[in-house]
């Protein structure tokens, strides 16, 4: 067998493989507020600023406005944002936080603090969680520019 072949020696497998360990993690703790990990995102994208264009929101989390969208409607059905026709462009969507939205930030403040407590009872130290932020963004930053 080509050894560039096994599937331990593959970096994709090991990114794959954590982000879902990762995104099974956070379940637990967003299924209380009845967010999916993918609506987690969007909402942090909101906390930060609201009043978005779906385009803003697809940029920000890097993903295709045709994935984002049924992302946004499932939230909107639980009245989460709302989308409106933006003023300048007709053909732009505009997502606000309601005030269910708005009203989840509070609850949702213990969540990375909760995360992170896993992680360091889990073996990892701080300095490599900070090593492996940074690595990764190097890693997202140099594959973006292709």
């Amino acid at each position: 067998m080509y050894e560039g072949l096994r599937l331990d020696s593959q970096l994709c497998f090991r990114l794959y493989s954590l982000s879902r360990l990762l995104t099974q993690r956070y379940h637990s703790l967003l299924e209380p507020l009845g967010l999916t990990y993918p609506q987690y995102l969007v909402m942090m994208v909101l906390w930060e600023r609201d009043n978005v264009s779906v385009s803003y929101i697809a940029q920000r989390l890097m993903l295709d406005t045709n994935t984002l969208t049924p992302i946004l409607q499932r939230m909107e059905r639980k009245g989460l944002v709302v989308r409106t026709i933006g003023k300048a462009d007709g053909r732009q969507r505009i997502v606000s936080l309601t005030k269910i939205g708005n009203g989840l930030e509070k609850q949702a403040s213990d969540v990375p603090r909760c995360m992170a407590e896993q992680l360091l009872s889990a073996g990892l130290d701080q300095a490599e969680a900070i090593g492996l932020v940074q690595s990764l963004d190097k890693l997202i930053g140099v594959l973006r520019e292709e």
